[in-house]
Protein backbone atom coordinates (compact mmCIF):
# COMPACT_ATOMS: atom_id res chain seq x y z
CA UNK A 1 0.00 0.00 0.00
CA UNK A 2 0.96 3.78 -0.71
CA UNK A 3 2.27 5.67 2.46
CA UNK A 4 1.11 9.22 3.04
CA UNK A 5 3.10 11.58 5.11
CA UNK A 6 0.74 13.35 7.14
CA UNK A 7 -0.03 17.01 5.92
CA UNK A 8 -0.80 18.65 8.87
CA UNK A 9 2.76 18.86 9.87
CA UNK A 10 5.90 18.51 9.93
CA UNK A 11 6.61 15.52 10.66
CA UNK A 12 9.62 13.39 10.42
CA UNK A 13 9.69 10.40 8.54
CA UNK A 14 8.65 7.71 11.43
CA UNK A 15 5.75 9.77 11.44
CA UNK A 16 3.93 8.49 8.34
CA UNK A 17 0.50 6.71 8.00
CA UNK A 18 -0.72 4.26 5.44
CA UNK A 19 -3.43 4.75 3.52
CA UNK A 20 -6.37 2.18 4.04
CA UNK A 21 -7.87 0.57 1.23
CA UNK A 22 -11.67 0.30 0.96
CA UNK A 23 -13.39 -2.36 -0.77
CA UNK A 24 -17.16 -2.92 -0.85
CA UNK A 25 -18.81 -6.28 -1.29
CA UNK A 26 -21.84 -6.20 -2.98
CA UNK A 27 -24.47 -9.52 -2.69
CA UNK A 28 -27.75 -9.10 -4.63
CA UNK A 29 -30.93 -10.15 -4.03
CA UNK A 30 -31.80 -13.56 -2.49
CA UNK A 31 -28.30 -14.11 -1.30
CA UNK A 32 -30.24 -13.58 2.68
CA UNK A 33 -31.46 -16.75 2.24
CA UNK A 34 -27.86 -18.42 1.60
CA UNK A 35 -27.31 -21.62 3.60
CA UNK A 36 -31.13 -22.67 3.14
CA UNK A 37 -31.99 -22.01 -0.02
CA UNK A 38 -31.26 -24.55 -2.76
CA UNK A 39 -27.94 -25.72 -1.08
CA UNK A 40 -27.39 -28.43 -4.04
CA UNK A 41 -26.61 -24.80 -6.02
CA UNK A 42 -25.57 -22.51 -3.39
CA UNK A 43 -23.85 -24.60 -0.96
CA UNK A 44 -24.54 -24.66 3.04
CA UNK A 45 -22.29 -21.38 4.58
CA UNK A 46 -24.54 -18.76 5.02
CA UNK A 47 -24.36 -14.79 4.23
CA UNK A 48 -23.28 -14.24 7.55
CA UNK A 49 -20.58 -16.64 7.49
CA UNK A 50 -19.04 -15.79 4.41
CA UNK A 51 -19.07 -11.94 5.60
CA UNK A 52 -17.25 -13.03 8.46
CA UNK A 53 -14.89 -15.06 6.56
CA UNK A 54 -14.26 -11.56 4.46
CA UNK A 55 -14.00 -9.27 7.35
CA UNK A 56 -11.76 -11.15 9.17
CA UNK A 57 -9.20 -11.57 5.91
CA UNK A 58 -9.37 -8.04 5.19
CA UNK A 59 -8.60 -6.97 8.89
CA UNK A 60 -5.19 -9.49 8.45
CA UNK A 61 -4.24 -7.55 5.41
CA UNK A 62 -5.38 -3.78 7.09
CA UNK A 63 -8.13 -3.12 4.44
CA UNK A 64 -11.15 -1.67 5.43
CA UNK A 65 -14.03 -3.72 4.05
CA UNK A 66 -17.33 -3.49 3.99
CA UNK A 67 -20.86 -5.86 2.73
CA UNK A 68 -23.60 -4.51 1.57
CA UNK A 69 -26.95 -6.92 1.02
CA UNK A 70 -30.33 -5.60 -0.57
CA UNK A 71 -32.97 -7.69 -2.46
CA UNK A 72 -34.14 -4.11 -4.06
CA UNK A 73 -31.75 -3.28 -7.68
CA UNK A 74 -32.46 0.96 -6.07
CA UNK A 75 -30.78 0.16 -3.07
CA UNK A 76 -27.86 -1.62 -4.84
CA UNK A 77 -27.50 1.12 -7.04
CA UNK A 78 -27.58 3.68 -4.76
CA UNK A 79 -24.91 2.11 -2.65
CA UNK A 80 -22.53 1.41 -5.57
CA UNK A 81 -22.93 5.48 -6.08
CA UNK A 82 -22.02 5.78 -2.60
CA UNK A 83 -18.85 3.72 -3.58
CA UNK A 84 -17.64 6.02 -6.17
CA UNK A 85 -18.22 8.91 -3.48
CA UNK A 86 -16.14 7.51 -0.50
CA UNK A 87 -13.00 6.26 -2.60
CA UNK A 88 -13.74 2.97 -2.59
CA UNK A 89 -11.32 1.45 -4.70
CA UNK A 90 -11.94 -2.37 -5.12
CA UNK A 91 -15.30 -4.43 -5.63
CA UNK A 92 -16.79 -7.85 -5.33
CA UNK A 93 -19.89 -7.97 -6.69
CA UNK A 94 -22.48 -11.48 -6.95
CA UNK A 95 -25.39 -9.66 -8.86
CA UNK A 96 -27.63 -13.11 -8.46
CA UNK A 97 -30.49 -12.72 -10.23
CA UNK A 98 -29.52 -9.43 -11.30
CA UNK A 99 -26.56 -10.46 -13.41
CA UNK A 100 -29.15 -11.12 -16.61
CA UNK A 101 -31.39 -8.69 -15.96
CA UNK A 102 -30.23 -5.43 -14.48
CA UNK A 103 -28.69 -3.22 -17.34
CA UNK A 104 -29.27 -0.35 -14.50
CA UNK A 105 -26.74 -1.96 -12.13
CA UNK A 106 -24.47 -2.43 -14.57
CA UNK A 107 -24.37 1.56 -15.44
CA UNK A 108 -23.95 2.32 -11.90
CA UNK A 109 -20.98 -0.23 -11.95
CA UNK A 110 -19.57 1.04 -14.90
CA UNK A 111 -19.97 4.60 -14.09
CA UNK A 112 -18.09 4.50 -11.11
CA UNK A 113 -15.35 3.14 -12.75
CA UNK A 114 -14.08 1.02 -10.08
CA UNK A 115 -12.71 -2.03 -10.92
CA UNK A 116 -14.57 -4.88 -9.82
CA UNK A 117 -14.51 -8.84 -9.71
CA UNK A 118 -18.09 -10.61 -10.18
CA UNK A 119 -18.33 -13.32 -8.50
CA UNK A 120 -20.87 -16.25 -8.45
CA UNK A 121 -21.49 -19.28 -6.01
CA UNK A 122 -22.28 -21.74 -8.58
CA UNK A 123 -21.06 -22.60 -12.16
CA UNK A 124 -24.08 -20.62 -14.15
CA UNK A 125 -22.62 -22.03 -17.19
CA UNK A 126 -23.86 -25.55 -16.28
CA UNK A 127 -27.02 -24.02 -15.55
CA UNK A 128 -30.10 -22.52 -17.34
CA UNK A 129 -29.30 -21.08 -20.56
CA UNK A 130 -31.04 -17.38 -19.25
CA UNK A 131 -28.06 -17.73 -16.34
CA UNK A 132 -25.59 -17.72 -18.98
CA UNK A 133 -25.51 -14.40 -19.62
CA UNK A 134 -23.98 -10.78 -17.76
CA UNK A 135 -24.85 -7.78 -17.83
CA UNK A 136 -21.27 -7.39 -15.85
CA UNK A 137 -18.67 -9.80 -17.40
CA UNK A 138 -17.16 -7.71 -19.66
CA UNK A 139 -16.54 -4.81 -17.26
CA UNK A 140 -15.19 -6.63 -14.36
CA UNK A 141 -11.48 -7.50 -14.40
CA UNK A 142 -12.02 -11.24 -13.50
CA UNK A 143 -15.07 -13.77 -13.12
CA UNK A 144 -15.01 -16.18 -10.45
CA UNK A 145 -18.13 -18.28 -10.85
CA UNK A 146 -19.02 -22.43 -9.50
CA UNK A 147 -16.39 -22.41 -6.50
CA UNK A 148 -19.26 -21.74 -3.58
CA UNK A 149 -18.55 -19.66 -0.86
CA UNK A 150 -14.70 -19.43 -1.60
CA UNK A 151 -15.16 -17.99 -4.64
CA UNK A 152 -15.45 -14.52 -2.51
CA UNK A 153 -11.95 -15.36 -0.58
CA UNK A 154 -10.43 -15.87 -3.91
CA UNK A 155 -11.46 -12.87 -5.07
CA UNK A 156 -10.68 -10.70 -2.12
CA UNK A 157 -6.78 -12.61 -2.55
CA UNK A 158 -6.48 -10.97 -5.93
CA UNK A 159 -8.04 -7.60 -4.59
CA UNK A 160 -5.68 -7.62 -1.55
CA UNK A 161 -2.60 -8.39 -3.82
CA UNK A 162 -3.57 -5.71 -6.26
CA UNK A 163 -3.84 -3.09 -3.17
CA UNK A 164 -0.47 -4.05 -1.92
CA UNK A 165 1.35 -3.23 -4.90
CA UNK A 166 0.32 -0.04 -5.34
Amino acid sequence: MKKQKNSASAAPESDETVAIARLLVIHGPNLNLLGTREPKHYGSTTLAEINMALANRAEAAGVNLECFQSNHEGALIERVHAAGQLGVRYMIINPAAYTHTSVALRDAVAGTGIPFIEVHLSNVHARESFRHHSYFSDLAIGVITGLGSEGYLLALEYLLSRVSAE
